[in-house]
C-alpha cells in the first residue's frame, strides 16, 4: 500500500479522500490557490503546497504543477478526486511517465469512455441498448437535419466533449434546429474548447438511473446498486438517492450486469460509473460512462457499506477485490443534499462571503461531506459547493423525515444556501410519492416551489435576540417557556417527525 498520496483537488472531496488516507494510516499532500490558503483541506493535509493564482486554470488545471508538487512532497500516487482534472486523460499518462499512480481508471478506458460518440458506438456494435442517434461527430448542419428528420422529432444536442448541461439543446420541431445546432457548438467550444456535437432522440420525462461499478486490476468487476440523479435543475444534479424508488431486483440485476458488459468492453478497473435513462415503460438506454468517483458516491457507501475511495486505493496498489457480486446486498435508504452558497430567491445565484456562523446536523444516520468551517470565506471563483449532507434509514419515508430534520438543524450565517429550496422539494406531494423525472424540479419551480422566500439572515437574527429577550423576561413569572422554533422550515422538520411515527407504528403493527 502507499505511503504518501497527493490528492490534486480541493473543497469537500480533498477532505473525503484525506479521511480515508488517515484511517489507512496513510500520509496526504494537499495542493491549494492563492484563494485556498486558509482551506480546511490544506489545513487538514499532513503537508501542502501552492500551486497558482485563483483561476483554475493557472492552479488545479496546471498537470505541471500538481506533479511538480507530487516530487517535491515525495508523493507515490495522486488521487484526482471529481472535476478539474479528473477524467483528463494527458493527466492520467502523464502520472504514470512521471513514475507514479493515477488512482483511477486506465488511460485507454479514460479515452474510450471520455468521448461520448466513441461509448455509444462501442455500446452499439456490443448490441446493448443506447438511446436512438449519432454514434459519431455530426460535422455539418446537414447530417444534424437528416439524421433527426429520421429518428423524428424532439431531438436532443449534445457538445461531444461536454456535461453539465453545456451545449446541451432540446429541440422540439424543424423550424428550431438550424438555430439550436449553432447554439449548442458555440457553447462546446467556449465550455470545452472542442464544438463538436452530436444528436440523440429525445425520450420524454426519463429518470436519470446510474449505476456504480469497482474493478480491480485481476479482471474482476462488480456493479453495486444503482442511485437516481433524476433531481436536476438546468441538467445538473442537486439531490439524489440508493435505491431508486422506480428500480426492483429484476431490473436492478439487469442495469447492473449491462453496466458491467460496459465496463469490460472499456477494460475497465477502479471506481467508475454507468449512466442510463429509464422510460415511463422501465426500458433503459446507455447514456454515458464516468471514468471517476461520483459527487453522489456516499449514498451508494451507506447503503452497500463499502468505502469506495478506499477501494479505490486498494486497486491502485494492484490488489483485488475482497468480495463477489452476491456479496453485495443493499440495507436501507439514503438520500444526499448538494448544500451550494447561492440564493434560490434569486435564480440561485451564487453567494461567496464569509461563514459567520455554522452549525451542523447530527444525531443517528446522518453523514455530512465538507470543505468549510465557520469563519471560512466562501470564493467566488469556485463552484459554491460547501457541503453534501446525506442521510440513512431503514426505509424511503424514514430516510425523508430524517433528511427533514437534519435540514432544520443546518444553520449557515452570512451566505445565503439552498436549503429552504430542499425543505420544499422534500414536501412535495410527487417527490414523496417516488413521481419523479428530470424535469420535475424545473416543473415545480416553474409552479412557484420557492413563491413563499424564507426569512433572510438579518430577520433570523433580529428574531433569534427578540426570542431569547422574551424568555429571559418572563422567566420568572412563568413556570416553563416554550422556545419559539426559528424559522417556519426548522418546525417542518419536527412535525415530519411527528407525522412519520403514527404512520410507521400502523404499519409495524401489521
Amino acid at each position: 500500500m502507499f505511503k504518501k498520496i497527493l490528492i490534486a483537488n480541493r473543497g469537500e472531496i480533498a477532505v473525503r479522500v484525506m479521511r480515508a488516507c488517515r484511517e489507512m494510516g496513510i500520509r496526504t499532500v494537499a495542493v491549494y490557490s492563492e484563494v485556498d490558503r486558509a482551506s480546511l483541506h490544506v489545513r487538514y493535509a499532513d503537508e501542502a503546497y501552492p500551486i497558482g493564482p485563483a483561476p483554475s486554470t493557472e492552479s488545479y488545471l496546471r498537470i505541471d504543477r500538481v506533479l511538480d508538487a507530487a516530487r517535491r512532497s515525495g508523493a507515490e500516487a495522486i488521487h484526482p478526486g471529481y472535476g478539474f482534472l479528473a477524467e483528463n486523460p494527458e493527466f492520467a499518462r502523464a502520472c504514470e511517465e512521471s513514475g507514479g499512480v493515477f488512482i483511477g481508471p486506465p488511460v485507454t478506458a479514460m479515452e474510450l469512455m471520455g468521448s461520448k460518440t466513441a461509448s455509444r458506438h462501442v455500446v452499439m456494435q456490443a448490441g446493448l441498448p443506447v438511446v436512438p442517434g449519432a454514434d459519431r461527430n455530426l460535422e455539418s448542419f446537414d447530417e444534424v437535419s437528416r439524421l433527426a428528420g429520421e429518428i423524428g422529432f424532439p431531438v436532443m444536442l449534445k457538445a461531444s466533449a461536454g456535461g453539465g448541461g453545456k451545449g446541451l439543446r432540446l429541440v422540439q420541431a424543424p423550424a428550431e434546429l438550424e438555430s439550436a445546432y449553432r447554439t449548442a457548438r458555440s457553447e462546446a467550444q467556449n465550455a470545452f474548447n472542442d464544438p463538436s456535437v452530436y444528436l440523440e432522440k429525445y425520450i420524454e420525462h426519463p429518470r436519470h438511473v446510474e449505476i456504480q461499478i469497482l474493478g480491480d486490476q485481476h479482471g474482476t468487476l462488480t456493479y453495486l446498486g444503482e442511485r437516481e440523479c433524476s433531481l436536476q435543475r438546468r441538467h445538473q444534479k442537486v439531490m439524489e438517492e440508493c435505491p431508486s424508488p422506480a428500480v426492483d431486483e429484476d431490473l436492478r440485476r439487469r442495469m447492473g450486469e449491462t453496466a458491467v458488459r460496459i465496463g469490460k468492453l472499456a477494460g475497465y478497473w477502479n471506481a467508475g460509473t454507468v449512466e442510463f435513462l429509464l422510460d415511463r415503460n422501465r426500458n433503459f438506454y446507455f447514456l454515458e460512462m464516468n471514468t471517476r468517483l461520483q459527487v453522489e458516491h456516499p449514498v451508494t457507501e451507506l447503503v452497500v457499506g463499502i468505502d469506495l475511495v478506499k477501494e479505490q486505493l486498494r486497486i491502485a496498489a494492484g490488489e483485488r477485490l475482497a468480495w463477489k457480486q452476491e456479496d453485495v446486498r443493499l440495507r436501507g435508504v439514503a438520500i444526499e443534499c448538494r448544500i451550494y452558497a447561492e440564493d434560490p430567491s434569486n435564480n440561485f445565484f451564487p453567494s461567496p462571503g464569509l461563514i459567520s456562523r455554522l452549525q451542523v446536523p447530527a444525531g443517528p444516520g446522518i453523514r455530512r461531506d465538507s470543505g468549510v468551517y465557520e469563519g471560512w470565506r466562501v470564493p467566488l471563483e469556485y463552484d459554491p459547493l460547501l457541503s453534501k449532507l446525506a442521510v440513512w434509514a431503514t426505509d424511503r419515508q424514514e430516510a425523508i423525515a430524517r433528511m427533514q430534520r437534519a435540514l432544520g438543524e443546518y444553520e449557515i450565517l452570512g451566505v445565503q444556501t439552498n436549503v429552504p429550496f430542499f425543505r420544499r422539494i422534500l414536501e412535495h406531494p410527487d417527490f414523496i410519492a417516488g413521481r419523479i423525472d428530470t424535469g420535475f424540479i424545473d416543473r415545480a419551480l416553474a409552479a412557484g416551489l420557492m413563491i413563499e422566500e424564507p426569512p433572510s439572515t438579518e430577520e433570523e437574527r433580529i428574531a433569534l435576540l427578540a426570542a431569547a429577550l422574551h424568555v429571559e423576561r418572563t422567566r420568572n413569572s412563568q413556570p416553563a417557556v416554550e422556545a419559539p422554533a426559528s424559522s417556519a422550515w426548522k418546525r417542518a422538520g419536527r412535525e415530519a417527525l411527528l407525522n412519520a411515527w403514527p404512520q410507521r407504528r400502523r404499519r409495524n403493527d401489521h
